[in-house]
């Protein structure tokens, strides 16, 4: 499969996501804020609503796409000496507070698949030392961000997600997947952080960045630079409220077509003077402040948008349904969406601006005999997310993207 998005919203091709499993169950209340969680997760129906979204995903992508489960890509790729080597000294050199340097030849003995374990839910076979688990697997959006051909690996700001980041890492240095992916990699400085939910990419030639409460000044100014001189024309640099509510742009703002976006007005549309546009010159990066989103977007891609409200027009409603990722859909297609049940004044908004709103099992149902064909009606999907939405995170931010198509 050839790796490349150039939107986000053309035709979901190829995505790599993380079926919840034992590590949420692993997940001590007592601990809960410092692995980035706000409430503990139930395991059982976490992974039922995981796996009936991936069934939408798999109605709507056409017969040649693919999903993939990033512990299926781990494990492969860790099956390669040269790669477990590398991913073990990471481990060990990045994360010297764990003091792993101690049984550094007891991980280079585990089995792939042991290592695999003990990274992700903290235990080792032999008992002899454990760590946190790491729930935040779900999230695979904030892993890395695929811009056109190139790959922006994050670097996370909490170190909470630091043995992801080291796996991914891994993943895109070595996976036969990633061969030609990885000759074009957008480095970030182990100081600064970035991570993929404040990467929205608008279209071939502009990307837009959240400098968030996740994403450093330092972090998005290298991804910027990088992208630039990789051939994108314009970054807008959106600055957003630092606090947990507003993690990442995504849980904000987000793309339901390709003149529509899902929004939080609190933190979109009434911020004004926010926005920062970046162009390469001569070797150098030349910037000017925007008014504001739509205006800068307007104006950079020369038609208008269409701004719908998360939660619809009641303030409170607002506030509770992007709490619960009502802002943060996933388009599979140019108007083909998809976002949590429970958002109801954001399925009333869609319908209002034209869209069918469907529940998971109608869509799944009206196209089990036949494949779906995108753009002949605006659908929002919804599905069950009630144990999913604990985690602080909607369909965007469960899923990867790797490859998109234009319609």
């Amino acid at each position: 499969m050839k790796l490349n998005v150039t939107s986000e919203t053309g035709r979901l091709k190829g995505v790599i996501v993380h079926t919840p499993g034992n590590e949420v169950s692993l997940v001590n209340p007592e601990h809960k804020d410092e692995l980035l969680f706000d409430d503990i997760i139930f395991e059982e129906d976490a992974k039922q609503e995981h796996l009936d979204m991936l069934d939408i995903f798999k109605t709507a992508m056409p017969s040649d796409g693919q999903i993939y489960e990033i512990t299926d890509l781990f494990l492969e790729t860790l099956q390669m000496d040269e790669a477990r080597n590398y991913f073990i000294d990471s481990l060990v050199d990045k994360l010297p507070e764990l003091n792993l340097y101690v049984v550094k030849k007891e991980l280079k003995d585990l089995s792939p698949k042991a290592l695999l374990k003990f990274v992700i839910e903290g235990s080792a076979s032999s008992g002899r030392f454990t760590l946190s688990p790491t729930p935040n697997l779900l999230f695979t959006r904030d892993l890395a961000a695929m811009v056109g051909e190139n790959v922006l690996i994050s670097k996370p700001a909490k170190k909470a997600r630091y043995r992801e980041a080291l796996l991914m890492e891994a993943l895109v240095r070595f996976h036969p997947m990633f061969e030609e992916t990885n000759k074009h990699v957008i480095p970030i400085a182990d100081q600064a952080s970035i991570e993929g939910g404040d990467v929205l990419v608008a279209s071939e030639k502009l990307v837009i960045i959240g400098m968030s409460e996740r994403t450093s000044f330092s972090g998005l100014m290298t991804a910027s630079k990088g992208l630039l001189e990789s051939g994108i024309e314009t970054v807008l640099a959106v600055d957003i409220p630092k606090q947990r509510s507003s993690m990442h742009l995504d849980t904000i703002f987000t793309f339901a077509s390709e003149d529509e976006c899902i929004v939080f007005p609190p933190a979109i549309t009434e911020r004004k003077n926010n926005i920062v546009s970046m162009t390469y010159n001569n070797g150098s990066i030349t910037s000017e402040t925007l008014p504001s989103l739509k205006y800068a977007m307007e104006k950079l891609m020369e038609r208008e948008f269409t701004f719908i409200k998360c939660g619809g027009e009641d303030r409170t409603r607002q506030f509770r349904e992007q709490w619960t990722d009502g802002a943060n859909v996933f388009a599979l297609a140019p108007g083909i969406i998809v976002g949590y049940e429970r958002n109801t004044g954001t399925f009333q908004m869609l319908e209002e601006h034209g869209y069918t709103v469907m529940n998971q099992f109608d869509f799944i149902d009206m196209y089990k005999d036949r494949e779906f064909e995108p753009g002949k009606e605006k659908i929002a999907i919804s599905f069950l997310g009630h144990e999913l939405c604990r985690g602080r995170g909607g369909a965007r931010c469960m899923t990867m993207p790797i490859a998109r198509t234009n319609l």
